[in-house]
């Protein structure tokens, strides 16, 4: 039997009120073991916080990782992306923090 192996997807998205430098991983990982793919994530680690165009934006760029069997079919993205978007309010609020509703992208 082969082993489950650690696969990554990439999470993206900009928060309108957090000021450059505040952190919040954990809210993602709540949110993102709360999905479907939550029996099998092992979490989020933020790769990069910039300044967004507007002066309380933070663009987000997170890289997650989740086991897969190796013989369970791939991530659905697709799927994904839409409960993340039903689980922040079509895409608009993360626990405190208000997002952009078009700023979501989610690759696996």
């Amino acid at each position: 039997t082969t082993a489950a192996s650690l696969e990554r997807f990439t999470v993206n998205f900009t928060i309108t009120n957090l000021p450059t430098g505040n952190l919040f991983p954990w809210q993602l990982n709540r949110l993102l073991k709360g999905s479907s793919i939550g029996p099998v994530f092992h979490g989020c680690e933020t790769t990069d916080l910039r300044p967004g165009s507007h002066r309380d934006e933070t663009r987000v760029d997170a890289v997650c990782t989740y086991s897969k069997e190796p013989s369970a079919a791939p991530l659905d993205r697709v799927g994904l992306y839409h409960q993340v978007s039903n689980r922040t309010r079509g895409i608009t609020q993360l626990g405190p923090y208000s997002l952009d509703k078009d700023s979501l992208y989610v690759n696996g």
